[in-house]
Protein backbone atom coordinates (compact mmCIF):
# COMPACT_ATOMS: atom_id res chain seq x y z
CA UNK A 1 0.00 0.00 0.00
CA UNK A 2 1.02 3.83 -0.43
CA UNK A 3 2.21 5.59 2.78
CA UNK A 4 3.63 8.55 1.26
CA UNK A 5 2.49 10.15 -2.17
CA UNK A 6 4.04 12.80 -3.88
CA UNK A 7 1.76 15.47 -5.54
CA UNK A 8 2.93 17.71 -8.41
CA UNK A 9 0.68 20.66 -8.62
CA UNK A 10 0.86 23.58 -10.81
CA UNK A 11 -1.66 26.62 -11.12
CA UNK A 12 -3.93 25.25 -14.08
CA UNK A 13 -7.57 23.77 -13.96
CA UNK A 14 -6.04 20.09 -14.10
CA UNK A 15 -3.38 21.18 -11.11
CA UNK A 16 -6.11 21.86 -9.32
CA UNK A 17 -8.00 18.32 -10.30
CA UNK A 18 -4.57 16.74 -9.64
CA UNK A 19 -4.56 18.49 -6.08
CA UNK A 20 -8.11 16.90 -5.17
CA UNK A 21 -7.53 13.81 -6.21
CA UNK A 22 -4.03 13.53 -4.75
CA UNK A 23 -5.79 14.54 -1.06
CA UNK A 24 -8.88 12.18 -1.85
CA UNK A 25 -6.37 8.89 -2.58
CA UNK A 26 -4.52 9.32 0.83
CA UNK A 27 -7.44 10.61 2.84
CA UNK A 28 -8.80 7.46 1.73
CA UNK A 29 -5.86 5.06 2.40
CA UNK A 30 -4.08 6.95 5.45
CA UNK A 31 -0.84 8.37 3.51
CA UNK A 32 1.14 11.29 3.86
CA UNK A 33 0.94 13.75 1.16
CA UNK A 34 4.08 16.12 -0.16
CA UNK A 35 3.09 18.80 -2.51
CA UNK A 36 5.41 20.17 -4.97
CA UNK A 37 5.76 22.78 -7.74
CA UNK A 38 7.99 23.21 -10.05
CA UNK A 39 8.89 26.42 -11.11
CA UNK A 40 10.06 26.44 -14.50
CA UNK A 41 11.06 29.47 -16.51
CA UNK A 42 10.58 27.64 -19.97
CA UNK A 43 6.60 26.53 -18.91
CA UNK A 44 5.74 29.25 -16.36
CA UNK A 45 5.13 32.79 -16.94
CA UNK A 46 8.73 34.26 -17.22
CA UNK A 47 9.66 37.16 -18.36
CA UNK A 48 12.98 37.33 -20.27
CA UNK A 49 14.43 40.77 -19.86
CA UNK A 50 15.90 40.21 -23.43
CA UNK A 51 12.54 39.84 -25.11
CA UNK A 52 10.62 42.59 -22.66
CA UNK A 53 13.08 45.55 -22.65
CA UNK A 54 14.68 45.90 -25.75
CA UNK A 55 17.13 47.93 -23.55
CA UNK A 56 18.50 44.55 -21.42
CA UNK A 57 20.37 44.02 -24.68
CA UNK A 58 22.57 46.51 -23.56
CA UNK A 59 23.51 46.23 -20.05
CA UNK A 60 25.93 48.62 -19.18
CA UNK A 61 23.59 51.35 -20.31
CA UNK A 62 20.50 50.57 -18.45
CA UNK A 63 19.79 48.21 -15.54
CA UNK A 64 16.45 48.97 -14.73
CA UNK A 65 14.81 46.40 -16.59
CA UNK A 66 17.15 43.01 -15.15
CA UNK A 67 16.27 44.95 -11.40
CA UNK A 68 12.29 44.89 -12.71
CA UNK A 69 13.19 41.60 -14.07
CA UNK A 70 14.42 40.20 -10.39
CA UNK A 71 11.42 41.70 -8.64
CA UNK A 72 8.67 39.87 -10.84
CA UNK A 73 10.43 36.56 -10.62
CA UNK A 74 10.57 36.92 -6.45
CA UNK A 75 7.00 37.97 -6.70
CA UNK A 76 5.88 35.12 -8.87
CA UNK A 77 8.44 32.77 -6.53
CA UNK A 78 6.34 34.43 -3.11
CA UNK A 79 3.23 34.33 -4.69
CA UNK A 80 3.88 30.20 -5.81
CA UNK A 81 4.70 29.49 -1.84
CA UNK A 82 1.75 31.44 -0.88
CA UNK A 83 -0.58 29.23 -2.81
CA UNK A 84 0.85 26.22 -2.14
CA UNK A 85 0.38 27.11 1.48
CA UNK A 86 -3.11 27.35 1.21
CA UNK A 87 -2.96 23.77 -0.95
CA UNK A 88 -1.43 22.73 2.29
CA UNK A 89 -4.01 24.12 4.88
CA UNK A 90 -6.59 22.66 2.44
CA UNK A 91 -5.50 19.15 2.76
CA UNK A 92 -4.54 19.36 6.50
CA UNK A 93 -8.54 20.60 7.63
CA UNK A 94 -9.55 17.40 5.21
CA UNK A 95 -7.53 15.03 7.80
CA UNK A 96 -4.49 14.48 5.65
CA UNK A 97 -1.00 14.87 6.92
CA UNK A 98 0.68 17.63 3.86
CA UNK A 99 3.85 18.93 3.74
CA UNK A 100 5.23 21.17 0.55
CA UNK A 101 7.97 22.07 -1.73
CA UNK A 102 8.61 24.11 -4.19
CA UNK A 103 12.09 23.77 -6.54
CA UNK A 104 12.95 25.49 -9.77
CA UNK A 105 14.30 23.28 -12.89
CA UNK A 106 12.71 20.95 -15.55
CA UNK A 107 9.53 19.81 -14.12
CA UNK A 108 10.20 16.12 -14.84
CA UNK A 109 13.54 15.63 -13.81
CA UNK A 110 12.83 17.72 -10.31
CA UNK A 111 9.60 15.42 -9.98
CA UNK A 112 11.48 12.20 -9.60
CA UNK A 113 14.27 13.82 -7.27
CA UNK A 114 11.91 14.79 -4.86
CA UNK A 115 10.11 12.11 -5.67
CA UNK A 116 13.44 9.47 -4.79
CA UNK A 117 15.01 11.80 -1.92
CA UNK A 118 11.52 12.37 0.32
CA UNK A 119 10.99 9.06 -0.25
CA UNK A 120 7.52 8.98 -2.21
CA UNK A 121 5.74 5.33 -2.88
CA UNK A 122 3.63 7.03 -5.34
CA UNK A 123 3.85 9.91 -7.62
CA UNK A 124 0.61 11.77 -8.94
CA UNK A 125 1.14 14.25 -11.85
CA UNK A 126 -1.47 15.66 -14.30
CA UNK A 127 -1.27 15.06 -18.14
CA UNK A 128 -2.90 17.57 -20.77
CA UNK A 129 -3.17 14.52 -23.17
CA UNK A 130 -0.77 16.35 -25.80
CA UNK A 131 0.13 14.27 -28.37
CA UNK A 132 2.07 15.04 -31.75
CA UNK A 133 3.50 18.42 -32.86
CA UNK A 134 2.04 19.98 -29.31
CA UNK A 135 4.18 17.12 -27.43
CA UNK A 136 7.26 17.56 -28.82
CA UNK A 137 7.53 20.93 -28.99
CA UNK A 138 6.03 21.86 -25.68
CA UNK A 139 7.32 18.29 -23.45
CA UNK A 140 5.58 15.94 -21.63
CA UNK A 141 6.26 16.11 -18.08
CA UNK A 142 4.01 13.28 -17.62
CA UNK A 143 5.71 10.78 -20.03
CA UNK A 144 9.41 11.57 -19.03
CA UNK A 145 7.94 11.13 -14.97
CA UNK A 146 6.55 7.30 -15.96
CA UNK A 147 9.41 6.65 -17.40
CA UNK A 148 11.99 7.51 -14.91
CA UNK A 149 10.42 7.59 -11.39
CA UNK A 150 11.65 4.93 -9.37
CA UNK A 151 7.90 4.44 -7.93
CA UNK A 152 4.87 3.94 -9.15
CA UNK A 153 3.26 6.80 -11.09
CA UNK A 154 -1.21 8.29 -11.19
CA UNK A 155 -1.28 10.46 -14.33
CA UNK A 156 -4.47 12.13 -14.14
CA UNK A 157 -5.76 12.61 -17.09
CA UNK A 158 -6.71 16.60 -18.33
CA UNK A 159 -9.89 18.19 -19.29
CA UNK A 160 -10.24 16.75 -22.74
CA UNK A 161 -12.12 19.54 -25.08
CA UNK A 162 -13.32 17.62 -27.96
CA UNK A 163 -17.09 16.61 -26.64
CA UNK A 164 -17.21 13.32 -28.33
CA UNK A 165 -14.52 11.34 -26.19
CA UNK A 166 -15.53 10.39 -22.95
CA UNK A 167 -12.68 11.74 -20.53
CA UNK A 168 -10.98 9.24 -18.32
CA UNK A 169 -10.32 10.02 -15.09
CA UNK A 170 -7.16 8.64 -14.40
CA UNK A 171 -4.20 6.16 -15.87
CA UNK A 172 -2.38 3.93 -13.47
CA UNK A 173 1.03 2.93 -14.56
CA UNK A 174 3.11 1.19 -12.18
CA UNK A 175 7.54 1.19 -12.31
Amino acid sequence: MFHKILVAVDRTQTGQHVFEQGVSLAKGINAEVMLLHVLSPLEDAYLSPVFTQPDAMYPTLQTYPLDNHTKEWEAIKKERLDWLRSLTDTAINAGVKTGFTQNMGDAGRIICEVASSWPADLIVVGRRGLAGVSELILGSISNYVLHHAHCSVLAIQGKITNTTEKPQDAQITST
